[in-house]
This record gives structure tokens, C-alpha cells and sequence, in this order.
């Protein structure tokens, strides 16, 4: 897989009918390894390892509605009240993060609520808070960490 510029963590990868799989601590089963899982699972451990994120407080890979069609959401990150902290976005590293990608979890966050936006290909991270009153979003110096 590819070199991240992420933490590296101890990952369970199985080989399973010539596919890799690697284990998902959040959802407590082996997920097919593309490119974006691999950043995924690298942000995820991330925030729990890094920044001090509950694994309680992570949600990965649900559905949510958005304009009337079904989208699925990276990694939702919640505060301790329970309300929506953080929303994630991963790319492949192969992706170019771009305007686009920005638009994606804009619409998302139009659902979710969030308080900050991360936007990621495991090799550029982009941190931002959310300015609701402007209805635009402040580019942050690094991620936000776990406030109880």
C-alpha cells in the first residue's frame, strides 16, 4: 500500500481469495483494502491515537440522506454531548484533493451540522471550522483535538 504522510499503526491485514482485507476496529470486521480504506483506517487511528478520540465517539461508512439521495460519509466524528464534531472525507492517494472534493462535504455538513471539515488523500490534509453565521468554512492550521 502506499506511504502516507500519517502516523503508521499496526493494522490486521488478511489475504483472503487473493484480495486483502484489513480489520476495521470501528466496525469490528475486515473491509476490503482499496486505496482510500487505507487512508481511511490511517485517519481513523489517527484521531483515537493522535488526537484522543473515543472510538465511541467515531462513526464510519453510514448513510445519510442528502437532497433526497443516499450518500455515505467517511468518518463522523461526535462530541462528548453527542452532537456532530467532525466530518472526514477520504480520497485515494492517487486523488487530487480539489474544489469539488471541498463541494462534496459541503453538502454532506448541509445534513450533518458538523463543527469542523477534514478533507484528506492520506498525503494532504485540509482542517476547517465552520463559520455558520457566514455560511463558509476557516481553514485550520492542523486537526482538531478531543475537548470533553
Amino acid at each position: 500500500m502506499y506511504k502516507l504522510n500519517l502516523p503508521t499503526y499496526p493494522f490486521r491485514i488478511i489475504k483472503k481469495d487473493n484480495k486483502h482485507y484489513i480489520f476495521d476496529s470501528i466496525r469490528k470486521k475486515n473491509i476490503f483494502l482499496t486505496p482510500e480504506e487505507w487512508v481511511r483506517q490511517h485517519f481513523v487511528q489517527y484521531l483515537i491515537q493522535e488526537k484522543k478520540y473515543a472510538k465511541g465517539l467515531i462513526a464510519v461508512e453510514k448513510e445519510i440522506k442528502v437532497n433526497n439521495l443516499k450518500k455515505r460519509f467517511d468518518i463522523l466524528v461526535f462530541n462528548s454531548k453527542g452532537a456532530h464534531e467532525i466530518i472526514v472525507e477520504c480520497k485515494s492517494p492517487k486523488v487530487k484533493i480539489t474544489q469539488a472534493t471541498f463541494d462534496q462535504i459541503a453538502r454532506y455538513n448541509l445534513q450533518l451540522k458538523a463543527n469542523y471539515l477534514i478533507v484528506t488523500n492520506g498525503l494532504e490534509h485540509y482542517y476547517c471550522k465552520m463559520d455558520f453565521k457566514n455560511q463558509a468554512y476557516v481553514f485550520l492550521e492542523e486537526c482538531p483535538e478531543f475537548k470533553k
